[in-house]
C-alpha cells in the first residue's frame, strides 16, 4: 500500500476540508439503531432484559409430542400389519393340554437325576437333548392277516372250493388283461424291399407334381379382385349391428326375468347340486378307505402286486400237518405284509440268476 497523500493546512478552509467526520456519523447511526429498537441495552434495567416465562406453551409440547410420535417408514414397514394374515409355520402348534401333560411328564424325570449330575444312559433321563421321535400313522391292514378258511391244510370240501375259485378267478383276470389290452408299438415295421430302379420312378412322381404347381403361370398371374365397400353398405351393416344388440339385450332381460319366477326351483336344484355333491364326496371317502385296505398308497416307482393265495389243490391235500410238503414263504409274506402296510416301497420283480 502507498502512503496517503499529504493536504495542505494552509488556512481555515483547508483545516475544514481535511477534519475527518467519521466518528460523529457512527454515534448518530448508533442512536437511531437504538431508538428505532426502543433504546439502548446499555441504559435499560436488567428486570426489562431478561423475563422469566411461567406460563405452560400448551401447542409447542402438542408439536414436540406429535413429532415424538411420528414413525419413520423404515420402521413402519417393520411393523406387523393387521390386515395381513401371517403365514404358518411348517412346525406344528402344541395345544396347552399337550403343554400341561409336557410339564407334568418333565416334573419327575427331573426328580430322577441324582444330585451328582449323572443320568442314566439307557433311562429315561437320557432322553432330554434328543429330539421326540415322530410316531408313524397306523395302517388300517392288520400285521398279521388271517387267510381264508380254505387255504387251510384240511379244509371242508364247500370252502376249498370256494377258495380255489377265487384263486383261478384272479389267475384268468390276469390272463385276459395280457390278451385284451392295448398291443405294445412295434419296433420295427415290416415291410417289401424297394429296387434301385423302382426308387428312381418314385422320386420322378413326387418331382413331377411340384414343378406342375410352379410352373403354372395361370396362378401367378390371376389378377386378384377387391370389391369396393360403398356407403349404403357401411351403414347397412351397421344397422343390422345395433338390431343385433338391441336384440341380445332384449333377451337378457327376458331370460333374468324368467329366472327371477323360477328362483324357488333355481334353489331347489342348487340344494340337490349341493346334496349329490356331499354324497359324491362321501362315496370317493369311503371308496379310498376299501382301496387303502386292498392296496397301500402309491410310495415309489413300482406299483404293489399282491401275493397269490396259498391254496393247496385237491391233489396235495392230506388231513395232517405231517405230511404237508414244507415251502419257504414266511420271509416273503411278512416282506409283502410291510409293502402291504405301507411301510417300504415296493420293489420290482427280481428272477433268480
Amino acid at each position: 500500500m502507498g502512503k496517503k497523500a499529504k493536504t495542505s493546512r494552509k488556512g481555515k478552509k483547508a483545516w475544514k476540508v481535511n477534519i475527518s467526520t467519521e466518528d460523529i456519523d457512527d454515534f448518530f447511526e448508533k442512536s437511531t439503531k437504538d431508538a428505532l429498537s426502543g433504546g439502548s441495552l446499555t441504559s435499560a434495567p436488567t428486570e426489562s432484559l431478561f423475563v422469566i416465562d411461567k406460563s405452560q406453551d400448551i401447542s409447542v409440547k402438542k408439536k414436540i409430542e406429535k413429532k415424538r410420535e411420528k414413525v419413520l417408514r423404515v420402521d413402519s414397514m417393520l411393523k406387523k400389519n393387521p390386515f395381513v394374515e401371517p403365514v404358518s409355520s411348517s412346525k406344528q402348534k402344541i395345544s396347552k393340554k399337550k403343554k400341561e401333560a409336557f410339564k407334568v411328564e418333565e416334573a419327575p424325570k427331573a426328580e430322577s437325576v441324582s444330585d451328582s449330575g449323572m443320568v442314566l444312559m439307557w433311562g429315561d433321563g437320557g432322553q432330554h437333548g434328543g429330539k421326540a421321535r415322530q410316531v408313524s400313522k397306523q395302517s388300517i391292514i392288520p400285521a398279521v392277516e388271517v387267510e381264508a378258511p380254505g387255504c387251510s391244510y384240511n379244509p371242508s370240501f364247500e370252502s376249498h372250493q370256494d377258495s380255489l375259485a377265487q384263486a383261478v378267478a384272479e389267475e384268468m383276470q390276469k390272463a385276459y388283461k395280457i390278451e385284451l389290452g392295448p398291443q405294445p408299438v412295434p419296433l420295427t415295421v415290416m415291410g417289401e424291399v424297394v429296387d434301385e430302379d423302382d426308387k428312381y420312378f418314385i422320386e420322378a412322381d413326387y418331382g413331377s407334381d411340384d414343378d406342375k404347381n410352379e410352373d403354372d403361370p395361370a396362378i401367378e398371374k390371376r389378377p386378384l379382385k377387391i370389391k369396393r365397400v360403398t356407403r349404403v353398405e357401411l351403414n347397412k351393416r351397421a344397422r343390422k349391428n345395433e338390431l343385433h344388440k338391441k336384440e341380445a339385450e332384449a333377451k337378457k332381460k327376458q331370460e333374468l326375468t324368467k329366472d327371477i319366477d323360477n328362483l324357488p326351483d333355481i334353489l331347489q336344484e342348487i340344494a340337490k347340486e349341493v346334496e349329490e355333491k356331499q354324497k359324491k364326496h362321501l362315496r370317493k371317502a369311503i371308496a379310498k378307505q376299501e382301496r387303502l385296505k386292498d392296496c397301500p398308497p402309491r410310495l415309489g416307482k413300482y406299483k404293489f402286486q399282491p401275493a397269490p393265495p396259498q391254496v393247496l389243490l385237491s391233489e396235495e391235500l392230506t388231513g395232517s400237518l405231517r405230511k404237508l410238503k414244507g415251502c419257504a414263504t414266511l420271509a416273503r409274506d411278512r416282506f409283502k405284509s410291510l409293502e402291504k402296510r405301507g411301510l417300504i416301497p415296493p420293489s420290482a420283480k427280481s428272477g433268480r440268476k
